[in-house]
């Protein structure tokens, strides 16, 4: 079952798994490249700082083999004299150290880039699985590393022991030469055989690079249920979500419905379309739109408005254009201003007429409405207009 399931992983890793990949510290890394980078790092360094090295070397072992009577006379000497040992060496070996420590950090971030994550040091409450342990051990990333480190190891040890056996009368003679002489010429022979060896690394990092990329993404491969499974993840459940909007619905339903009895007045389109506006001169720069809806929604908030004794007006056009261009809880169009402004005249004489406090009003005057606005206004066709 597993192997058919590796069979079917043909599809290339996902931007989520490979996020998810990387936060699991699942980056491509290749050791061959830090082997050459440590060596050529290090060899560079030592090129660099040789002079000063045999200078200090030099000085060290003249002190060192010094006969110094006060060192006899003066135990504490003895420990004066290690401490500036000491300091020379520390010169030495803490910026070689700093120096190897940043190449190894820039050969690790050459081809999987800055990953910091303590995910896998985590540990796992998985449970014991030798017969698990051991296919892992047999796995194809294990193999192929086994097998390159073997060959690797082969090929260094080949060409140092060719090195060496050709080099062994050289080598013999640096016991007859003076100090400083035997050193200049066996680091020489030191730097050549690096030479060798770096050649030999250079040759496996530049294909165990572009490997070890290869491997990560093919591991990382989906098969097209996985990538079903992680769409369905990403996009969440689709009847929750439809359960969600209805929810939303339903809650947005309410609430304007409870806004309909503020309203100063709801305009309609008899049968499809209703909007309840309200319009506060102290607090509102212009006319708001506090409930619309269409159809049954339409007929509920007539039915409320008209419980709460809201006046409720016919006027098909103007409603229409208010549907499709105001929104809840937003002003209405500027375009509609003029319209809006009548009608709520018209409203406010009522009130007035119904309170005795003037002359019952006529029928409605016609709205000035653009017709752009009238999502039901009919527009001429290219052929009319020809």
């Amino acid at each position: 079952m597993a192997n058919q399931d590796d069979q079917d992983r043909k599809l290339p890793a996902s931007a989520r798994k490979l996020k998810k990949a990387r936060e699991d510290g699942n980056v491509p890394r290749s050791r061959d490249l830090g082997h050459f980078a440590m060596l050529a790092g290090g060899g560079l360094g030592l090129a660099v700082a040789t002079p000063r090295l045999v200078d200090w070397l030099h000085q060290g072992l003249a002190r060192g083999l010094h006969f110094n009577a006060t060192a006899m006379r003066e135990p504490t000497a003895m420990f004066t004299q290690l401490r500036d040992i000491t300091q020379t060496l520390l010169w030495v070996v803490v910026p070689l150290g700093l120096w190897m420590t940043l190449i190894a950090i820039a050969s690790g971030l050459a081809i999987g880039g800055w990953n910091f994550t303590l995910k896998p040091l985590m540990p796992k409450a998985t449970p014991f699985n030798l017969i698990a342990g051991v296919t892992r051990l047999f796995a194809k990333q294990q193999l192929i590393d086994a097998i390159k480190a073997s060959v690797l190891a082969l090929i260094l040890g080949t060409v140092g022991s060719l090195y060496l056996y050709r080099h062994v009368d050289e080598f013999r003679s640096l016991l007859s030469m003076p100090l400083p002489s035997g050193l200049a010429h066996a680091g020489s022979s030191i730097e050549h055989g690096l030479w060798l060896l770096l050649g030999v690394l250079a040759l496996f990092a530049l294909v165990d690079a572009p490997l070890q990329k290869f491997l990560n993404a093919d591991k990382l491969k989906m098969s097209v249920q996985e990538q079903k499974q992680e769409h369905k993840e990403s996009e969440g459940n689709q009847e929750v979500k439809g359960r969600q909007k209805q929810i939303m619905r339903e809650a947005s339903r309410r609430r304007m419905l409870a806004a309909v009895p503020t309203a100063d007045l709801v305009v309609m389109n008899p049968t499809h379309y209703a909007v309840a506006l309200k319009y506060d001169d102290a607090r509102m720069a212009a006319p708001r739109v506090v409930a619309k809806g269409a159809d049954l929604l339409a007929m509920t908030i007539r039915d409320t408005a008209r419980g709460a004794q809201v006046p409720v007006l016919q006027a098909p056009m103007l409603a229409r254009a208010l549907y499709a261009h105001a929104e809840v809880d937003q002003e209405i169009p500027a375009a509609l201003f003029a319209a809006v402004a009548q009608v709520l005249a018209y409203v406010y004489q009522l009130r007035a007429a119904m309170s005795g406090r003037g002359a019952m009003p006529g029928e409605l005057p016609e709205l000035p409405v653009p017709p752009e606005l009238d999502p039901h206004t009919a527009k001429p066709s290219t052929e009319d207009a020809e």
